[in-house]
C-alpha cells in the first residue's frame, strides 16, 4: 500500500513540477497561476508521502488521505476521459483504482 502512494506522490510531483515548468516560459506570467502550481506539487505529493510513511509505521490516519486523494484521482479521470486523453486516462485510473482497493482493504501493519 505504501508503495502505490509513493509512485503515486512522484507522478503527482512530475505532473506539478511540469505545470510550474510551463507557468513559468508562458507568454504572459501569472505568479497566482504558479504559486497555485507550487503548492500543488508541495501539499499533493508531500500529502501523499505523509500517508505512505503513515502506512509504513502502522497508522490508520494514513488510509482518510489516501482515499480521498484517489477519489480525486478518479474524478480526474472522468475529465480525461471526456477530452479523448486515453493515454493519461488508463493508467491514471489503474493506479488510482488500485490504491483506492489497497487503501479500503488493507489495514496498516
Amino acid at each position: 500500500m505504501a508503495s502505490l502512494l509513493i509512485v503515486e506522490a512522484v507522478v503527482v510531483a512530475a505532473l506539478g513540477l511540469w505545470l510550474v515548468v510551463l507557468a513559468m516560459r508562458a507568454e504572459s506570467f501569472n505568479f497566482l497561476t504558479f504559486l497555485g502550481d507550487l503548492l500543488f506539487v508541495i501539499l499533493g505529493s508531500g500529502g501523499l508521502v505523509g500517508a505512505a510513511v503513515a502506512y509504513r509505521r502502522g497508522k490508520y490516519f494514513g488510509r482518510a488521505p489516501a482515499v480521498l486523494a484517489n477519489l480525486i484521482a478518479l474524478g480526474v479521470v472522468s475529465y480525461q476521459v471526456q477530452e479523448g486523453l486515453w493515454i493519461i486516462a488508463i493508467p491514471l485510473a489503474l493506479l488510482a483504482s488500485a490504491t483506492l482497493v489497497a487503501a479500503l482493504r488493507a489495514t496498516p501493519q
